[in-house]
């Protein structure tokens, strides 16, 4: 289910029904865009079939932490398969921005002397973390998030309330991917609200008890990276209540750096989960 994005959907169709497009492609923009889905269902348009388990369809993705160069020489040996009844291989690399460096130079030579019939598609949701010669070699396709109409209109087919399209509209910030996860699980709901209670706890306690609860949530990686984007939104709608009402706004702004900064290290494949909480828990 592919929600906004109309202007990448039509140059890929394009590039589909016209058999012109290029070997390798790039898509990049924030997590929860709807990246992967859309590069699933151009692929199968090319096959002109569900590449569910296809021979002729690679997808890699991390394992554990990272993307290993194990990883890649697999990719690349099964590419150079002669193609069966799709007439062309193709693979998905999801989060190719945690390929590490061995893997990203495996892949640059496959970049710089393409063989056969093959499309390669990168998703990244932080294109930094790739070398400039990778991002060179592939053509890039940007997302962005989507408009709330375009939210609202999907929340609509899918019999949501009026009251609840406007907060899932809210917590969703253009996501479309957030957006589906609360409406495939309501109570994920329940659940962000209860990590907006916990952060304005937090805030009011000691240093004991907030390294008690960084230990805690840093054995969960995933709940981690749940509960930190709950944090930033919350931080982001108090920083434009403080602007809006003329007040400071500089421990605010100092918050919600170290909320992305911390969010982003806990993608990363050497932090300290535990360590880069206990750091957010001195700014709160």
């Amino acid at each position: 289910m592919i929600i906004g994005h109309q202007k990448q959907c039509n140059f890929l169709k394009k590039a589909a029904e016209t058999a012109s497009f290029s070997h390798a492609y790039l898509f990049s923009g924030p997590e929860k865009l709807g990246k992967r889905t859309l590069a699933l269902e151009w692929i199968s348009l090319l096959f002109k079939q569900d590449i569910k388990n296809h021979p002729d369809f690679v997808l890699v993705e991390p394992q554990t932490k990272e993307i290993k160069i194990s990883q890649i020489k697999d990719l690349i040996w099964r590419l150079s398969f002669k193609s069966g009844s799709a007439g062309m291989k193709a693979a998905i690399i999801d989060n190719a921005h945690l390929m590490n460096q061995e893997a990203q130079t495996c892949l640059l030579k496959t970049l710089e002397e393409p063989r056969g019939n093959a499309l390669l598609i990168l998703i990244t949701d932080k294109i930094q973390e790739l070398f400039p010669t990778i991002v060179s070699r592939a053509q890039t396709i940007k997302f962005y998030p989507v408009d709330n109409k375009e939210i609202k209109n999907y929340l609509k087919k899918q019999q949501v309330s009026e009251r609840d399209q406007e907060e899932i509209c809210r917590v969703s910030v253009g996501r479309p991917g957030i957006a589906l996860d609360f409406v495939s699980d309501p109570q994920r709901m329940n659940i962000f609200h209860d990590k907006i209670k916990e952060v304005e706890k937090i805030s009011k306690t000691d240093l004991a008890f907030r390294f008690r609860y960084a230990k805690e949530l840093s054995e969960d990686v995933q709940k981690t990276r749940e509960t930190l984007d709950a944090w930033t939104l919350y931080f982001r709608e108090k920083l434009i209540k403080a602007v809006s009402n003329q007040q400071s706004t500089i421990k605010l702004r100092e918050i919600l750096n170290f909320l992305q900064k911390t969010n982003s290290l806990m993608s990363g494949t050497n932090v300290n989960p535990r360590l880069a909480l206990e750091m957010l828990m001195l700014e709160l």
